[in-house]
């Protein structure tokens, strides 16, 4: 099974670009053999498979849907509330299911800036602490990716890069920053996360895998526009959880739409390796 985010539908992208790519995110794993369950909170239920109808209530009314890290499960829970799990949420509850592969766009991290403001994503203790494995294309560009690494590697993280030995930067696939372990084979990945599940290393993994090369954006581009939209957010006051949905947003307008074709083409790529690995996965723990 593969795990998906909720995130991405109601916070990530706008209506009805989301509903598209979570149905073919669905259908891309499925393709290769393994079991899409998107996870979410729904009327207080935390959920590892959701039916079309609650993808479609999820990408349709994202106002009435809570962003749901790790501190927000227990409240939209108990008031019988609808969340959209993050990274970390995506995590807890997929590991709560049984479920060992995950894959989502990209990681949250350190934010740039954090010595000041001490702002770093939830997403880096959960995967100090959960044992799934989440391919992502790397941690978001908004952030810092060297301070970002420096944190998984204090917390005995592994990153290993899928086919490179640089971890990837999200719209780019070099941030010129290196992984712990290339891996080109799923196989090797899988046997990777059985041997350090075997030991009790309780910690998840981070795989990187660059967006595909057709669909990369320029990293000045990118930069340029990260800037701008770190200063609009700073004049409006954006915090907290706020912050990554609207730098998102803010870069894909500043850069025509580009980036938001990126994150789809990235994100389906990230699933169908992530099938590939849970493919793999199950083979060799059934062995």
């Amino acid at each position: 099974m593969v795990a998906l985010e909720s995130t991405i539908i109601s916070h990530g992208m706008p209506w009805p670009r989301n509903m598209e790519t979570a149905l073919a995110l669905e259908a891309d794993i499925r393709s290769l053999g393994a079991v899409p369950a998107t996870i979410a909170i729904v009327d207080g239920r935390l959920k590892a498979g959701l039916s079309h109808g609650e993808i479609e209530r999820f990408a349709r009314d994202s106002t009435n849907v809570v962003k749901v890290s790790r501190r927000d499960i227990a409240i939209v829970a108990a008031r019988g509330g609808n969340g959209a799990t993050t990274v970390a949420a995506t995590m807890i509850v997929a590991a709560l299911a049984g479920i060992r592969v995950f894959a989502t766009g990209g990681i949250g991290g350190v934010h740039r800036g954090a010595s000041t403001t001490f702002d770093i994503s939830a997403d880096l203790t959960e995967l100090a602490r959960t044992p799934v494995a989440v391919v992502c294309a790397g941690a978001k560009a908004i952030l810092d990716l060297r301070l970002t690494l420096e944190f998984l590697e204090t917390h005995g993280v592994p990153v290993l890069g899928f086919c490179t030995d640089r971890f990837p930067a999200f719209w780019s696939r070099d941030s010129g920053l290196p992984v712990n372990a290339r891996m080109d084979d799923p196989v090797d990945v899988a046997r990777a996360m059985k041997a350090q599940w075997d030991l009790r290393l309780d910690a998840g993994f981070v795989v990187g895998n660059p967006i595909p090369v057709e669909h990369e954006l320029a990293s000045d581009v990118v930069e340029r526009a990260i800037a701008t939209a770190l200063v609009d957010a700073d004049a409006r006051g954006v915090t907290g959880k706020a912050v990554t949905p609207f730098l998102l947003e803010r870069v894909n307008a500043l850069t025509g739409g580009d980036t938001l074709d990126s994150n789809v083409a990235l994100v389906r790529n990230n699933a169908r390796l992530a099938a590939r690995i849970a493919v793999a996965y199950s083979t060799i723990s059934r062995a």
